[in-house]
């Protein structure tokens, strides 16, 4: 089959059109965004693996404060409960209810961790110590996964908003997409650490 000249040029000049006003961009963005995303999915899925054998190890504690045990085991719940569609990421409500589910996650986990240093048997376990490592390091993970995800949205809602590629976005329907909101700046730049130092010999007298 023969392409007309005309035909061919007319294909050129809208091709050359479409990546001055920004599609191409809008392209690569949208895939930047959409495997920060995946990669928060990833990491917060991690977590919710690791939970249940924290739970299970701590239970072998006698007497251990049940209420904060409960609190782990019903927020876990609560996160996982919340189905993570595509749409997710781009509803303001509901990706803002998803948020509050993983804080009440990691409120519930700081909150474990704090009591159990007070359970000498606890912080001698070495399969407890270990979760702590790992819960460490996906706690690390996650943050470092949102900081991703809160960069890639940003520069693709510029893009969505600067000129001329904000006509672009409105041709092709790139509607600015909502982020993870940040009560505490320093919380997505700091990950919550857990020490495992132990304290220092007191000084001879």
């Amino acid at each position: 089959m023969t392409i007309k000249l005309p035909t061919l040029l007319a294909t050129v000049l809208l091709a050359a059109s479409l990546s001055g006003c920004g599609y191409n961009q809008f392209q690569t963005l949208d895939e930047q965004v959409n495997a920060s995303w995946a990669e928060v999915m990833s990491q917060y899925q991690r977590r919710a693996d690791l939970i249940p054998n924290i739970v299970n190890t701590v239970k072998g504690e006698a007497n251990f404060e049940q209420e904060t045990l409960t609190k782990v085991v019903e927020a876990r719940a609560k996160a996982t409960s919340i189905q993570v569609t595509p749409e997710l990421a781009r509803d303001p409500e509901a990706l803002k209810r998803f948020q509050a589910a993983q804080g009440e996650v990691s409120s519930a986990l700081s909150r474990l961790l704090v009591v159990s240093e007070n359970y000498p048997n606890l912080k001698a376990n070495q399969g407890f110590q270990d979760l702590r490592v790992q819960l460490e390091g996906t706690e690390n993970r996650i943050t470092v996964a949102r900081g991703r995800y809160i960069q890639a949205v940003q520069s693709y809602n510029v893009h969505a908003r600067q000129f001329p590629s904000n006509l672009t976005a409105k041709i092709f329907g790139y509607e600015p997409k909502p982020n993870f909101t940040v009560d505490n700046e320093a919380a997505v730049k700091t990950a919550p650490s857990v020490s495992f130092d132990k304290p220092a010999p007191a000084a001879s007298r």
